[in-house]
């Protein structure tokens, strides 16, 4: 009797494990299913957030696009008006005023006219001092007759 005792025992312990080992099994699947839901909530909460981030850093990157673009224009602006500037007061400063370019052309004209009254008056003579004792001597035109009662004149040449 005391082993059937035993025997019955036995089973109703066998009987209740086994029922606490489904009971075991099924809180582990449901706790499985709230932990898989409870790490797709986290993982979703986190990648919104990395989504997030990611809009501020593009936001901020097109920030700095368009303060570097605006800098690079400023700094070209800049660059081009100073070497400009630089240019016009070099070349104010080295070419000659209005005033100075009109009193050099009748400066021209004048030294013009002068060259021209000297040619009709002698300056194309080609006068030299010849010889060891330094005579003068004047080019003359061998081709051209001689003049004079004496044949002593000759054209000089150039006229």
């Amino acid at each position: 009797m005391s082993f059937g005792l035993l025997l019955e025992t036995t089973q109703t312990q066998q009987k209740l494990i086994e029922s606490s080992l489904r009971q075991l099994e099924g809180h582990t699947q449901a706790l499985d299913a709230v932990v898989r839901a409870q790490i797709r909530c986290t993982v979703i909460e986190e990648l919104g957030a990395v989504v997030e981030e990611s809009g501020r850093a593009v936001q901020a990157l097109r920030a700095l696009e368009r303060a570097a673009k605006l800098r690079f224009a400023v700094w070209t602006l800049t660059t081009t008006l100073l070497s400009g500037a630089g240019t016009a007061l070099v070349g104010w400063w080295l070419l000659p005023s209005t005033s100075q370019i009109s009193a050099l052309r009748a400066q021209r004209q004048q030294l013009g006219a002068a060259i021209g009254l000297l040619q009709q008056h002698g300056g194309l003579i080609d006068l030299r001092r010849c010889g060891s004792e330094a005579r003068w001597c004047v080019r003359v035109d061998r081709r051209a007759p001689a003049f004079g009662d004496q044949a002593d004149y000759l054209v000089v040449k150039g006229y």
